[in-house]
């Protein structure tokens, strides 16, 4: 199977999961399938070469070794930068997109204290940009999970951190560069987050939040849960003080993450 070309031709992870493991093919999947056959594979190539995007599959060295363990792994990863930030020891962080300066303030304050561990995150507005640029501020590695293909971007406001992680750092999806943004792929990647990462630490988060579901894929991977403890006034704590109750580890100080990649 040419992967490459199946991932041009949509087959999902699921769909090449259940061709892997029991060789079911469904009608859609079937058709897929012929697509992908008809396409040409040099084309292809060109036009990544073009791009400046290169690619690797779940059978490469390099394909993040954490990440291969989740059920539905990605079978195809497309990247921009230095693929070699896949094999580092990684900390998920996510929170709001309307997180506030406790966010911001709270990274400075932990994560240049943190040694040999990148920083992977969803490069979405709020504590995602925060945990990018205090990574990048302090010479932290950095990786960039994007929802859509390397030709699109969004939101508007992490363009420019995009770019040079892209030139210093590394951006990666599962989607072809073309692939346009569509609601339930910001879900799946998040799955990369967590998968990819040691633990996942939320900063701030609702009650109802994405970046709880995130720390859910986290905890059902065997992953280390992370949460700043919040304000009981402020409606972005209700989500972290929750988790914690429920038995996420406190974190007051870097070493309460370090201590578990150590």
């Amino acid at each position: 199977m040419d992967l490459l070309l199946m991932s041009y031709a949509g087959v999902t992870s699921k769909e090449y999961l259940s061709l892997l493991n029991n060789g079911f093919i469904s009608p859609e999947l079937k058709r897929k399938i012929e697509f992908a056959n008809t396409l040409d594979r040099k084309k292809i190539i060109t036009d990544l070469d073009r791009l400046n995007i290169s690619y690797i599959t779940h059978e490469h060295s390099l394909y993040p070794p954490l990440l291969k363990e989740i059920y539905d792994f990605p079978y195809i990863l497309y990247y921009r930068g230095n693929p070699r930030y896949l094999m580092e020891d990684m900390l998920g962080v996510v929170g709001s997109r309307k997180s506030t300066s406790y966010t911001a303030k709270s990274l400075e304050v932990l994560l240049p204290s943190l040694k040999n561990i990148a920083i992977i995150s969803g490069l979405a507005y709020g504590a995602d940009e925060a945990a990018h640029k205090t990574a990048i501020g302090n010479n932290m590695k950095t990786i960039g999970v994007l929802a859509f293909g390397h030709s699109t971007h969004y939101p508007k406001t992490t363009a420019d951190i995009r770019r040079e992680m892209e030139q210093s750092h590394l951006t990666i999806s599962e989607y072809p560069p073309d692939t346009p943004i569509r609601k339930w792929q910001f879900v799946a990647r998040n799955r990369i987050i967590a998968g990819s990462a040691r633990g996942v630490l939320v900063t701030e988060a609702e009650e109802k939040s994405g970046s709880l579901i995130t720390l859910e894929m986290a905890l059902d991977d065997n992953r280390n849960a992370y949460c700043l403890p919040g304000n009981i006034t402020s409606a972005l704590s209700k989500g972290t003080n929750l988790r914690i109750k429920e038995g996420a580890s406190v974190v007051t100080e870097a070493d309460d993450i370090q201590r578990d990649f150590d």
